[in-house]
């Protein structure tokens, strides 16, 4: 059975539900973080944290995927691929040696989550990324990343 072609621009309708119910677990940690309770503030600040972290490093993961797909890949892509792992990664660091985090942490990530929108728009210049991928991406890019800013200034 051939799977019947995605509607509005190439992107499956569950890719967008899917992607779209991605941003619940950074509305629910700013929503935390909106009630003020002393208590849930920092679990809160950990799960905005890590879940902007690991989405980041996810956007890298789909990158590389979209290279290794795509014959005679940029070699520009190769890199940003692992940039956003490494990204994460080095938004840790504050925590690991006992410095002011998640806060300046979390702008970081909020603001490469937006960032990735030119690496998406770079894909679909070069005809690497498949049709609708903006509009996905967009949504999601700057959904995560506002959300990630928001719990930082809380």
């Amino acid at each position: 059975m051939t799977p019947a072609p995605a509607p509005s621009g190439g992107i499956p309708p569950i890719a967008r539900l899917l992607g779209l119910s991605g941003l619940l677990p950074q509305i629910g940690a700013v929503a935390l973080l909106l009630g003020n309770d002393p208590a849930s503030r920092f679990s809160a600040l950990a799960v905005a944290y890590a879940y902007a972290a690991l989405i980041l490093s996810f956007l890298g993961g789909l990158w590389w995927g979209l290279a290794a797909r795509t014959e005679g890949a940029p070699r520009w892509l190769w890199f940003a691929s692992v940039a956003p792992s490494l990204i994460a990664l080095v938004t840790a660091w504050p925590w690991m040696v006992g410095l002011r985090w998640p806060g300046p942490s979390l702008v970081v990530l909020g603001i490469s989550l937006i960032g990735a929108l030119l690496v998406d728009r770079a894909l679909v210049r070069a005809g690497i990324a498949p049709p609708g991928w903006m509009a996905l991406r967009v949504p999601l890019s700057l959904g995560l990343g506002i959300l990630t800013l928001a719990a930082a200034a809380l």
